[in-house]
């Protein structure tokens, strides 16, 4: 990004009239900032280095600019002085981001917001592309480490969203040592399940630490090891616990775990959206049979996935299928009301089979039936290769030690899917 500082002609008439001495001085009777409403007189004194009421030379007013355009928060900065007023006229960035933190050990949030801004008066919770903000809020974050007694080297890079190449925020991170989930400390677990929860915490303890998502993964695990042993109702709650622990190899982040274990409940109903496309017949059948009443996080999972499965055949790739359970504590049963956003319905654009010859290619394509336009069925395309083959001889003899992966490639715009399958030849065991 290109950034311009610039003395306007004005200043120079009269800097150019006068023929100051090099070395004269000057006392602005005001300092004003005009073209970033965002950032307060006060912020922007501090930014530049300015004091008012000071007495400046012609070099010290451009000593003073150059400071404030080179944090990267301005895309052009310009100035004047007319003998009176010292004048910023200021055009603000495009490419300002907000900050994330990626394996950082360090609390985000409004606290460390202050802490920035107390440092840096531009910081707003966001910094631009490239300067001396983003470069002082690195800085400061490798101090604030060290005060923690980890010595580690701090990056910034702008990361995009999932699925898009467009930067969508400034990343910090340490490259090395690694930064883990250290050690755990469990709360609230009964004697029963001791033993059966320490691989739970044995799998988390040493995984890549996420400073946004490392607490919420720790509360999934956990959570969801209590809904497989059919405790509905659990609730946990995870958070750091102490400094962060500065090892050979690694840095170390505990955490306590506290956990609500509630109690075992037994499945009552599941009541489907009154238009879904599947009945409590196939919904039973997707439970099988449960004699002590008890219906454990597994197989609610596998009804929960036929009830998506079954939305998906009807073209609804985007649905979100949300159970919400209602407690019976006085008869120990747990109730389901599911709820469904469908989103809307995707259409086949094209159908593509590669790595075959052009005979069996023209052959596959007689055989499928899904043709451009059509409701998107994944379960078709899931499917598609075991019918034909049991229908076709042809096709089975030609398919004969093929292996196939299918690839769908859905447009959320268009809402149109591009199906491909690829055939590779089975490679002879050893």
């Amino acid at each position: 990004m290109r950034r311009t500082i610039s003395l306007l002609p004005a200043a120079l008439l009269f800097l150019a009239a006068s023929l100051p001495a090099a070395g004269q001085k000057f006392l602005p009777k005001s300092i004003q900032f005009k073209g970033d409403p965002e950032y307060s007189d006060q912020e922007l004194l501090a930014a530049a280095g300015l004091k008012k009421g000071a007495v400046l030379t012609s070099a010290e007013m451009n000593d003073h600019s150059k400071q404030l355009m080179d944090t990267g928060v301005f895309d052009t900065l310009t100035f004047k002085f007319d003998g009176q007023d010292l004048v910023y006229s200021l055009v603000p960035s495009t490419t300002m981001f907000p900050i994330r933190l990626e394996n950082l050990p360090l609390a985000p949030g409004k606290e460390l917001d202050a802490a920035l801004h107390e440092r840096f008066p531009l910081y707003h919770g966001k910094v631009p592309a490239d300067g001396g903000l983003t470069d002082g809020v690195r800085k400061a974050f490798e101090q604030m480490l060290a005060a923690k007694g980890i010595e580690a080297a701090v990056t910034a890079m702008p990361s995009a969203a999932l699925g898009s190449k467009k930067a969508a925020a400034m990343s910090f991170s340490i490259a090395t040592p690694s930064v883990r989930v250290g050690a755990l400390q469990l709360q609230g677990v009964s004697p029963a399940l001791q033993a059966k929860i320490k691989p739970v915490a044995d799998r988390a303890t040493g995984t890549p630490f996420d400073t946004m998502n490392s607490q919420i993964n720790l509360e999934h695990a956990f959570a969801s090891f209590y809904a497989d042993e059919g405790y509905a109702a659990v609730k946990v709650h995870a958070q750091r616990s102490g400094e962060p622990v500065a090892a050979a190899q690694a840095i170390d982040v505990p955490f306590t775990v506290t956990i609500e274990e509630g109690r075992l409940y037994k499945l009552g109903s599941i009541h489907l959206p009154p238009d879904a496309p599947l009945t409590q017949a196939d919904i039973e059948k997707a439970l099988g049979p449960h004699p002590d009443g008890l219906v454990k996080g597994p197989t609610l999972r596998g009804a929960w996935m036929l009830i998506s499965s079954r939305y998906k055949a009807k073209g609804y790739l985007d649905c979100a299928v949300t159970p919400h359970p209602e407690f019976d504590d006085a008869s120990g049963t747990v109730n389901y009301t599911v709820s469904v956003e469908t989103g809307s319905v995707y259409h086949l654009a094209f159908a593509k089979f590669e790595n075959v010859s052009d005979e069996l290619r023209s052959h596959l394509m007689r055989v499928w039936q899904m043709l451009p336009g059509d409701t998107f069925d994944q379960s078709y395309v899931e499917g598609f290769l075991f019918r034909a083959q049991k229908e076709d001889p042809v096709l089975q003899r030609s398919l004969a030690g093929v292996k196939a992966a299918f690839e769908v490639r859905a447009d959320p715009n268009t809402h149109e899917v591009n199906c491909v399958l690829h055939f590779t030849k089975a490679q002879p065991a050893p």
